[in-house]
This record gives C-alpha cells, structure tokens and sequence, in this order.
C-alpha cells in the first residue's frame, strides 16, 4: 500500500478557498502593438493564460518598450513604475463581490413568517382548549 494511504489524515487545510492568479510579466506584453487594451480576454487569445484563475496579476520582471492599456486584478509595484515610465497606463478590474446569504430584508422576512406562524399557533390551540371546554359541559 502507497505510504500516503497509509498516513494519517488530520486537520483542516484551506488549499481548495484559496485564490489563484494568473501571472504575466512584462517582458510577455511586448508581443501587443502600442495602444492595445490588455485584458483577460486578450491574454487568453494570445494564450499567455490558461485555466481557471480568479484574476490577472501583472509582475515587472522585464521591460516593457511601449505603451499599453493594460486592464488587470493586482499590479506589483515595479511593474507600476515600468508602465508609467513607458506612458502606459493602469486600470484595476473591480473584485467579484459575493451574493449576501441572507440580507437584512431576508432576515426581516423569515421573522414576520416565524411570527405570522407562531400566532396561527396560537390560536389554533386556543380554539382547541375552547371546543375541549365546551364539550366537558
């Protein structure tokens, strides 16, 4: 038997929540003509990323000799300075926001029915504990 079968397995690991970014430095956008929009859609075309990744980072490792439009989810700081100094520019994609589980309106909701049940309860009992008074007569 394989030794990692026969390894304990223990505590919790965060590896499958963990955000994986698409790394492009700069030295890979040279390959675009001056004025481009570089984005996510542009980078899979030219197959430069690959996979299911939660944003683009761009790393300043080279140097980029024109200026491009350059559309991305982080931005190392060399790389900032590189772009600036070569007139490009720098627009950062908003973050995925995540859907609320439960609002305050849902909240507000799911309390009004609780208490809409628990008075049809109520009464229901109460009209029990009459009929159960009446017929003991």
């Amino acid at each position: 038997m394989p030794l990692i079968r026969r390894l304990p397995k223990r505590g919790f690991n965060n590896a499958a929540f963990h955000a994986t970014y698409a790394i492009v430095n700069l030295s890979d956008l040279n390959e675009f003509k001056a004025g481009t929009v570089v984005n996510e859609e542009l980078l899979r075309e030219s197959k430069l990323v690959r996979g299911d990744v939660a944003g683009i980072k761009i790393l300043g490792d080279g140097e980029l000799k024109h200026a491009l439009k350059i559309e991305a989810d982080k931005v190392s700081e060399s790389a900032k300075a590189k772009i600036g100094k070569a007139g490009g520019t720098i627009t950062m994609r908003e973050p995925a926001t995540r859907k609320p589980t439960a609002g305050a309106d849902d909240v507000d909701q799911t309390a009004k029915e609780s208490e809409a049940a628990t008075k049809s309860k109520k009464k229901s009992t109460t009209a029990k504990a009459k009929r159960k008074a009446s017929k003991k007569r």
